[in-house]
């Protein structure tokens, strides 16, 4: 059956052969790495940021993930390592001014120029189109093209003059090798993250305990002075012992001065006064009055009968 007519088969028609391995487009690639966020696959649109292996997110895209860590998502492999929102840095991009967008493709018959990007360096003016390596600092966030770090070598960023190391420099959407080192410098920072926390926890009890013995113990202010109402109260009870003292002593010499409280009063008729100067008094005999010499409840005077 077949082959009527006189047709001929070839050998590709009639020999399977193994199958060709499908190349992916370089340029639909880098669009996809340059333009679209490594998250949720919309369109990158400020802020954007990134992350410590050099992958592009929209921020709120970030922030959705950090939210909600569900399994369901494929795409949240692709920022397992982003834990907090401190793992991603907000980048400063340079607009480029050559870029247009849709702005002149309103009918749809304007062919679109997969070399023109929407960023540039702004040392250079390379475009951010992914035929350049961009890398950005972790200290600020700027964003330049190696090329320019490497021409211009400085500690310093060239846009805001943040100093900045070695490490802070991370490459944007870099290759598997550049992946791996990005990862190594990750964890190693993670770690010595960890390590400090580590050490600043018995140094924060050992401050705690500190100021928990000064309390206890007073301080030579505390005790030399006191409160107010303990010394008001010693200087009370030092003032009536001592005008007791004074009382005592002034009663044994014999001077005249006020009996203390509870002595016994001493009548002038028993001293041994003349009878004279004890005639003066109202506790002598030749004072008292009896019934008849007194005077009477009508009168006014005490001589009137």
């Amino acid at each position: 059956m077949g082959c009527d007519g006189g047709t001929i088969p070839k050998r590709h028609e009639l020999v399977k052969g193994p199958k060709k391995v499908e190349k992916v487009d370089k340029d639909a690639e880098l669009v996809a790495q340059w333009n679209y966020c490594a998250l949720s696959q919309e369109i990158l649109r400020r802020p954007i940021v990134a992350c410590e292996l050099g992958r592009l997110y929209n921020k709120d895209a970030v922030i959705e993930f950090l939210l909600d860590k569900s399994s369901e998502k494929a795409l949240g492999k692709a920022a397992s390592h982003i834990k907090s929102i401190k793992n991603v840095t907000e980048l400063r991009l340079s607009d480029n001014p050559a870029w247009e967008g849709d702005k002149g493709n309103t009918k749809g018959d304007k062919h679109d120029d997969l070399q023109r990007a929407r960023f540039i360096c702004p040392v250079v003016g390379l475009e951010m189109n992914g035929r350049h390596r961009f890398c950005f600092l972790r200290c600020c966030g700027c964003v330049f093209s190696e090329r320019a770090l490497k021409e211009i070598k400085a500690e310093v960023c060239h846009t805001c003059g943040a100093a900045f190391q070695e490490d802070d420099v991370i490459v944007l959407n870099g290759t598997k090798e550049d992946v791996e080192v990005l990862k190594g410098r990750m964890e190693e920072r993670r770690l010595r993250a960890k390590l400090g926390k580590k050490a600043k926890k018995p140094k924060a009890a050992e401050s705690v305990s500190k100021s928990d013995v000064s309390e206890e113990t007073p301080g030579p202010s505390k005790i030399k002075t006191g409160k107010p109402e303990e010394t008001s109260l010693d200087s009370r009870e030092k003032k009536t012992n001592s005008a007791l003292k004074s009382a005592a002593n002034g009663s044994s010499s014999g001077k005249a001065g006020k009996p203390p409280c509870g002595a016994t009063k001493r009548s002038i008729a028993d001293s041994e006064e003349s009878e004279a100067y004890k005639s003066l008094f109202t506790t002598h005999s030749s004072a008292k009055r009896s019934k008849e010499e007194s005077a009477h409840w009508v009168t006014h005077t005490s001589y009137c009968f």
